[in-house]
């Protein structure tokens, strides 16, 4: 990651919908979303083994953010046959968490490409090592490199 420029902006982890990781009761994939694309974009050339299999979910209220040029951009990704392919990018991302930083990816199903599980405009999914001792509610900084995203204040 050579990036120059990266924004850090202030956010809280809060729940998602369990999806991502297949821990809600009435998700359709119990083995978690994640781990059933991760085959899928390792074809396609990124390796997401090293993550944990489900999205930290980092609020970054009241401040929005907006994909500029993401570092991969997977297009109509038939990962299941439960609905129609979606659209996935990727920009790099590290976690400030108790003195301590951790690279990963903030992970984007497109919204217009998605059929249910939105998130908020505020919301970031982050795909990460296990991050030991996080929980909702917990302060982070999240650092984005500024020609992969856009982050404002509304």
């Amino acid at each position: 990651m050579a990036q120059a420029d990266w924004v850090t902006v202030s956010g809280v982890i809060i729940a998602g919908h369990g999806v991502a990781s297949g821990i809600a009761a009435d998700s359709p994939y119990p083995k978690s979303t994640i781990a059933l694309q991760t085959p899928f974009f390792k074809a396609q050339g990124l390796d997401l083994s090293h993550y944990f299999s489900g999205t930290l979910n980092v609020s970054i209220a009241p401040h929005q953010f907006e994909l500029r040029r993401p570092r991969y951009t997977f297009p109509q990704v038939a990962w299941t046959t439960a609905h129609p392919p979606e659209t996935f990018s990727f920009c790099d991302c590290r976690l400030q968490f108790r003195g301590d930083r951790t690279q990963g990816l903030i992970y984007y199903p497109h919204p217009e490409t998605k059929k249910t599980h939105f998130q908020d405009a505020s919301v970031l999914e982050l795909l990460m090592p296990k991050v030991e001792g996080i929980r909702y509610g917990d302060a982070v900084l999240l650092e984005v490199p500024a020609d992969q995203i856009w982050v404002s204040v509304v």
